[in-house]
């Protein structure tokens, strides 16, 4: 087991997504909001190597942030 625990994988946490023209991306500036097609209720994604694996609920305390996670997805085979 121990040969795998270096083993790098790509982990994102993905709170939302939106679809914007270029145009509007170019016109922001700092402080621009940009709204995203979930609400601060619902689960965030927990991506491995492209492969959604669980959700969870982000958790702020002071000035950071974490993923509690709330549901290990099964593997579709």
């Amino acid at each position: 087991m121990s040969a795998i625990n270096d083993v790098e994988v790509e982990l994102s946490i993905v709170l939302g997504a939106t679809r914007l023209p270029v145009r509007e991306i170019l016109a922001m500036s700092r402080g621009a909001m940009i709204p995203l097609d979930c609400t601060q209720d619902e689960p965030s994604l927990v991506i491995v190597n492209g492969h959604v694996v669980a959700r969870g609920q982000i958790l702020v305390e002071e000035d950071r942030m974490s993923l509690e996670i709330t549901d290990i997805l099964k593997r579709k085979r």
